[in-house]
């Protein structure tokens, strides 16, 4: 990475009066997180989905849930297992504290379902769940109620080695049928939106009190495009992706590193220079 580009990075988060942080799957790699994203990232994961040549597509569908719901539950249980186990990595601190720094703080916008954000220690009416969050559940049938409720309760217990769901799977707390992620799936119309629309709205209300606005985008892919599309909307971009760093507006920045290692750098640098007058942490 050039030091121009960083420098450039640094100049839109000094002028800045608010931080949008719009992320993707690729946040979550300096965790520790596998890359579902690709076949051999997914079926390293989960070999008994190679064995039958499932793609993270299939799986990853409502009909899964449908056709057999102890693999599907098996494929998802374990995920939300890896999410409650795992800690989210230091660059989730670097975000906090430059949008401690800033007049209106930060707001996250993530396609991530992981809730690694809110894990962190960020508030959860700064985060708006684009597709969702496997730690909330929803009723499989499209006919029973728009609820969507918390799925702490939910404790999953996973044969890995056949992806399947060994104990009892969750039930609707409505109807008692069969309840599933409250994910945005692939091929998926019945994705209850309340929960995901009401962060929606207090982002787009926080978004209204910022003048100038800085936006950290970190690991969206352009498979699945919907953070990279988001994010375009605005002129001061930072767009931190090792594979994928092009932009395309002439305020935008690309970084092409991974999350952590970009984050370090931008806040090694803030806090060499005391950013806003203050260091962003102490010596």
């Amino acid at each position: 990475m050039g030091s121009a580009r960083l420098e450039n990075a640094l100049a839109l988060i000094r002028e800045a009066d608010g931080l949008l942080v719009t992320a993707g799957a690729g946040m979550g790699v300096d965790s520790g997180l596998p890359d579902f994203r690709s076949d051999n990232g997914f079926w390293k994961t989960y070999p008994a989905l190679s064995k039958a040549g499932m793609r993270f597509e299939a799986i990853a569908s409502p009909y899964a849930f449908h056709r057999d719901a102890r693999l599907a539950w098996g494929f998802y249980g374990h995920r939300l297992k890896l999410y409650r186990d795992t800690v989210p990595h230091a660059g989730f601190g670097i975000l906090q504290a430059i949008g401690a720094r800033l007049e209106h703080g930060l707001f996250v916008a993530t396609s991530n379902v992981d809730g690694h954000f809110q894990k962190s220690g960020i508030a959860a009416d700064r985060i708006h769940e684009i597709h969702g969050s496997i730690h909330h559940l929803q009723c499989l049938d499209p006919n029973c109620s728009i609820a969507v409720w918390d799925a702490a309760r939910f404790s999953p217990e996973i044969d890995e080695a056949a992806c399947r769901l060994t104990n009892d799977l969750p039930a609707c707390r409505y109807c008692g049928g069969l309840a599933r992620p409250n994910i945005l799936m692939f091929g998926d119309w019945d994705w209850r939106q309340v929960r995901a629309k009401h962060q929606a709205q207090k982002l787009n209300t926080w978004l209204a009190s910022v003048e100038r606005l800085a936006v950290i985008e970190i690991g969206a892919g352009i498979d699945v495009p919907t953070v990279r599309l988001f994010s375009d909307q605005y002129e001061r971009l930072i767009r931190i992706n090792p594979r994928a760093p092009q932009v395309f507006g002439p305020r935008a920045v690309g970084l092409p590193l991974g999350g952590l290692a970009a984050l370090e750098a931008i806040g090694a640098r803030l806090l060499a220079d005391q950013f806003g007058g203050h260091t962003l942490w102490p010596k």
